[in-house]
C-alpha cells in the first residue's frame, strides 16, 4: 500500500510497533527482554559508587545492583545521591550510559528542568501557529522554573490536546524531581515500543492494531528478513551490515554493473538507503563503510547525500570522516538493542 501504516502488536509476548511506508519497513520498535539492561529514557534516582577521575566521569547505583556510567561528572562524591536518566543501551557487560540532565519528553512536549525558556520546534514556521502555540505554552508553564519545548507535532494540532500533554509532562517532572532524596529507586520507566510509536511516529495514514496486524500487513516477513545481513539496494548494488563487537562493518558492492560511476551510484544508494537499514536492525556505535570504488572528487557529492538522509533520522549519528584507507566511519547513538538479540 502507499502512504504510511503503523501497527502495533506483539512478539514473544513483548510489545512490538512497525512502521511500514509504501509497503516497505522503515522502523520498528520492539520491548526488551526481561531483566534486560535498562532502556533509554528510565529516570533512575541513583548513589555516586565511586567517581572515575581518568576516565572524566562517575560509576552510579541503581536498584537491584545495577551499574551505570555518568560521564562529565564533576564534584561527585561517593555515597551522594543524584537523579539520572539512561539515554542508551550499554554493551554486553558494560555499564549504561546515564545523563543527569533529565528530560520529560511526550508526543507534544518536553519539560526541561535544566534549561528554562519557551522553545518552539523551528520546523514550524507559520508565523500564526507559532504565536498561537507560544500563547498555550506561556499559559501552561506559567508559574514554573522549568523549561518547555513544544514539537513539531504540535503545529495544527488541538490545543486542549497539546495544553493536557503540557501539564501532564510539568505534573511528572514536578513530583520525579521532588523524589531527588533516598535509596536507588527506578522513578519513572522507559516507554515500552506502543507508546514510542505514539509519541514519535506522528500520525499515520493507517493504523492497526488488530491482534493479526503483523501477519496481515507482511511485518513478520519483513522482520525475518532483518537476519540476513545482506541488502539490496537501487541499480542492482548490494550492501551487507555485519555488526561485531567492536563496530559495524558495512561493505557495499556494485553488483553487476560495469559502467565508470558505477561505484558512485552503489555509495549513493547506500547512503539513502543506511538510516533505515541501521534503524529497523536496531545498530548503533562505530560504524565503517567499506565503500564501492569512486574518485576522490565524488567523496563530497557522497557524503552530502549521506548527511542529509541521516538528518531525517530521529536517532543521533555523527559522521566522523574518511580513514586514510579510504572507509568512511559513523558514530551512531547506541538508543535501541540490536534486533539479533531481541529475536535470538
Amino acid at each position: 500500500m502507499k502512504g504510511t501504516l503503523v501497527a502495533l502488536g506483539e512478539i514473544d509476548g513483548r510489545r512490538a510497533a512497525a512502521r511500514m511506508v509504501d509497503g516497505k519497513l522503515d522502523d520498528l520498535l520492539i520491548d526488551a527482554r526481561p531483566g534486560s539492561a535498562p532502556a533509554p529514557g528510565a529516570i533512575f534516582r541513583a548513589t555516586v559508587e565511586r567517581p572515575m577521575k581518568g576516565q572524566g566521569g562517575a560509576m552510579l547505583r541503581l536498584p537491584e545492583a545495577g551499574i551505570a556510567y555518568l560521564r562529565g561528572a564533576k564534584n561527585l562524591k561517593p555515597g551522594e545521591t543524584m537523579l539520572c536518566q539512561v539515554t542508551g543501551y550499554g554493551e554486553e557487560g558494560k555499564a549504561a550510559p546515564v545523563t543527569a540532565r533529565v528530560l520529560f519528553k511526550s508526543r507534544y512536549a518536553i519539560i526541561t528542568p535544566d534549561a528554562p525558556g519557551l522553545n518552539i520546534s523551528r520546523a514550524i514556521h507559520d508565523e500564526e501557529e507559532r504565536v498561537r502555540l507560544q500563547e498555550i505554552a506561556t499559559e501552561m508553564m506559567e508559574g514554573s522554573p522549568y523549561g518547555l519545548i513544544l514539537r513539531s507535532i504540535c503545529e495544527d494540532a488541538d490545543g486542549d490536546e497539546i495544553a493536557g500533554d503540557i501539564a501532564t509532562m510539568r505534573a511528572t517532572a514536578e513530583a520525579v524531581l521532588a523524589q531527588a532524596e533516598g535509596l536507588p529507586e527506578c522513578l519513572v520507566e522507559a516507554p515500552d515500543a506502543h507508546t514510542l510509536a505514539w509519541r514519535d511516529w506522528g500520525m499515520p495514514d493507517q493504523l492497526a492494531d488488530e491482534e493479526s496486524a503483523f501477519e496481515d500487513h507482511g511485518i513478520l516477513d519483513a522482520i525475518d528478513a532483518l537476519r540476513d545481513p545482506r541488502i539490496e539496494l537501487a541499480g542492482g548494488a548490494y550492501a551487507y551490515i555485519e555488526p561485531t563487537r567492536a563496530l559495524v562493518a558495512v561493505d557495499i558492492n556494485t553488483g553487476a554493473d560495469t559502467s565508470l560511476a558505477a561505484g558512485l551510484k552503489a555509495n549513493i544508494a547506500l547512503a539513502r538507503a543506511l538510516p533505515r537499514a541501521l534503524r529497523c536492525r536496531g545498530l548503533g556505535g562505530q560504524i565503517t563503510l567499506d565503500l564501492a570504488p569512486m574518485p576522490k572528487k565524488d567523496r563530497k557529492q557522497f557524503e552530502q547525500i549521506l548527511r542529509n538522509a541521516l538528518r531525517a533520522d530521529q536517532i543521533e549519528t555523527a559522521l566522523a570522516g574518511y580513514t586514510p584507507l579510504g572507509l568512511y566511519e559513523l558514530q551512531r547513538k547506541r538508543e535501541r538493542q540490536p534486533i539479533t538479540e531481541l529475536l535470538r
